[in-house]
C-alpha cells in the first residue's frame, strides 16, 4: 500500500475503513469514526460510497482483488497457497488478512466467494499432481477444503495464537509452519491411528 500522504481522499477513507472493519467488525464500525481517522467529513464518505454498506462493499472488493492477484500468481507457478503465501501477504499489507479474517467470521458473502475460489484453485492443483506414495486423491475437493480452512484459520485465530505462543507477528508464522509440518507427519498422528481413521469412515 502507498504511504498515506500519497493517497486520494477516497483511498484514505477506504484504508481507514479497512482498519476499523478489521478491528471492530461491520456492526460496530461507524461512518463518523472512519471519517475522523481518514481526516474527512462523514458527508464525503457518503459522497464517495453512498452509505456504510457501500463502504463495506468497496473494502470487500479491494481485499478480494488484492488477494486474488497473489493467489493467481501462485497458480501460474503451479504452487498451492501455503503459509509462505500467507506470510508474504501479511508483510505486504497486515490489514488485509486481518480484514479477511473478520469478514469470514462475520459471514461476508465476498469472503465466502474468496474461500470458494481458494478451494477450487487448490483442488485443481491437487488433481494435476501425482499423490504421495501410499496415498490417493480419492476426494480432492475435501482435501482442498480442509487445506484452505487450515491456512485461513491462521489468520482467523491470529490474535489468539500470538497470545498463547507469546510471539510477535513476524515470529508467529515461522513457528506455525514448523508446527503444521509436525502435525502432518505420521510421527504425530501415528500410522496405526491414521489407518483406523480411514477405515472407520468408509
Amino acid at each position: 500500500m502507498p504511504p498515506v500522504g500519497d493517497l486520494t481522499a477516497r483511498a484514505r477513507i477506504r484504508d481507514a475503513a479497512l482498519r476499523h472493519f478489521a478491528d471492530r467488525g461491520a456492526e460496530a464500525t461507524t461512518v463518523r469514526a472512519v471519517a475522523k481517522e481518514a481526516g474527512v467529513t462523514p458527508g464525503l464518505i457518503c459522497h464517495h460510497f453512498g452509505s456504510k454498506r457501500g463502504l463495506r462493499e468497496a473494502c470487500d472488493a479491494y481485499v478480494l482483488e488484492y488477494l486474488r492477484d497473489g493467489i493467481w500468481g501462485a497458480a501460474n507457478k503451479s504452487t498451492l497457497p501455503d503459509l509462505e503465501f500467507l506470510a508474504a501477504e501479511y508483510r505486504r499489507a497486515p490489514v488485509v488478512p486481518r480484514y479477511l479474517a473478520r469478514a469470514l467470521i462475520d459471514g461476508s458473502a465476498a469472503a465466502a466467494a474468496l474461500f470458494d475460489d481458494l478451494v477450487t484453485l487448490t483442488e485443481n492443483n491437487l488433481t494435476k499432481r501425482r499423490p504421495p506414495h501410499g496415498t490417493s486423491h480419492t476426494d480432492p475437493r475435501a482435501r482442498a477444503t480442509v487445506h484452505v480452512a487450515m491456512l485461513l484459520g491462521v489468520w482467523v485465530f491470529h490474535d489468539h495464537m500470538v497470545r498463547v505462543l507469546d510471539a510477535d507477528a513476524s515470529a508467529l508464522l515461522e513457528r506455525v509452519t514448523a508446527a503444521l509440518a509436525d502435525t502432518a507427519s505420521l510421527d504425530f498422528v501415528g500410522a496405526d491411528s491414521l489407518g483406523w481413521s480411514r477405515r472407520d469412515i468408509r
